[in-house]
């Protein structure tokens, strides 16, 4: 007997309440926030042949689909506490479904983050996910707190997400092995929860690296009425350092590395500005969350991003990152 609306949210979806003080099956799930804490609220979609390849594997879609929402709160400083999900299916396939729940419940049992309710529908495959997070009052990190002469950091490693999907679309070919690495963090990226949390009192601004860095800096640079120099040399260190990632791609143009790293786009990265004089500061937060941070440039009081060589001379990059409706 196939499984209707209601059936399939109580089999797949449906937990016992911890946190909210009401969960699944009334109108409004209810959320009590802390005294002096404020509510972080973020909003992400997933669309087939947009967001994701029609074979990806089903557990790794339900990561992928909370992972980017947990990016937002992770940018933002805040502790994931809830989420919703509206998702639209052409069919029901239990097999899918189950995988699908499995690979985002574990994310969201990892961060601690509950599924309070949401929506059902059949429609082409489509995954909405809000996310409630809290963070103390006047702590939340912000993309308009940057400073001339603040240091602009990336975490982690940028590039491999458009590595896997240049290869996937035939326009370069890549080792089986490196594939695989690369693929896994374009569908299971990393949320960097932790180290968001850390640079609370510590970061003058920050944002998750979604559409490219090129592109998501300057947001930061727009809503903090600042400029900034972006040094190629220390960005192309970002691309992952390994001997496997140095051997796949030693016969590749230079050009769509530093495209790769610099307008990428699906990292899910933190790109974050802090004062000078927290450097030790900052790397005591990267330690904190287990999580490397590396300093690209550097906040500037004239306005505009100047990407600068090895020799301090501006480069004029030949590509421009993510945007929905330009590319």
């Amino acid at each position: 007997m196939a499984l209707g609306e209601f059936d399939l949210i109580a089999r797949y979806f449906k937990r016992p309440v911890r946190r909210a003080v009401l969960g699944i099956g009334d109108d409004c799930a209810l959320l009590a926030p802390a005294p002096g804490l404020q509510l972080a609220i973020s909003c992400d979609m997933l669309v087939q042949g947009r967001h994701f390849f029609a074979d990806v594997d089903p557990r790794a879609l339900g990561h992928k689909a909370l992972a980017v929402n947990l990016s937002d709160l992770a940018a933002s400083g805040a502790t994931p506490r809830a989420f919703t999900l509206a998702l639209a299916l052409p069919q029901v396939e239990e097999a899918w479904l189950q995988g699908f729940a499995q690979g985002m419940f574990a994310l969201a049992d990892a961060h601690g983050c509950e599924l309070i309710g949401g929506d059902t529908t059949q429609g082409p495959l489509n995954i909405c996910i809000t996310v409630f997070g809290d963070v103390p009052a006047g702590q939340a990190l912000l993309r308009s707190g940057a400073q001339a002469g603040d240091d602009i950091y990336v975490s982690g490693s940028l590039g491999d997400a458009r590595l896997a999907l240049e290869s996937l679309l035939g326009r370069i070919t890549l080792p089986a092995q490196a594939l695989a690495a690369a693929r896994e963090r374009l569908e299971r990226p990393t949320p960097r929860v932790a180290l968001g949390m850390a640079l609370r009192g510590i970061a003058s601004s920050a944002l998750d690296v979604s559409d490219g860095l090129l592109g998501d800096l300057s947001h930061i640079l727009q809503a903090s009425q600042v400029g900034a120099e972006v040094h190629l040399e220390a960005t192309t260190q970002l691309i992952a350092a390994s001997a496997l990632w140095k051997s796949a791609t030693a016969g590749f143009d230079q050009n769509l590395l530093q495209q790769c790293t610099l307008a990428g786009g699906d990292d899910y990265e933190l790109c974050f500005t802090a004062a000078a004089s927290l450097r030790t500061a900052v790397q005591a937060a990267a330690i904190a969350a287990q999580t490397p941070v590396h300093r690209i440039g550097r906040i500037t009081a004239e306005p505009g991003l100047r990407v600068l060589d090895a020799q301090g001379q501006p480069v004029t990059p030949h590509w421009r990152s993510f945007d929905h409706f330009k590319t």
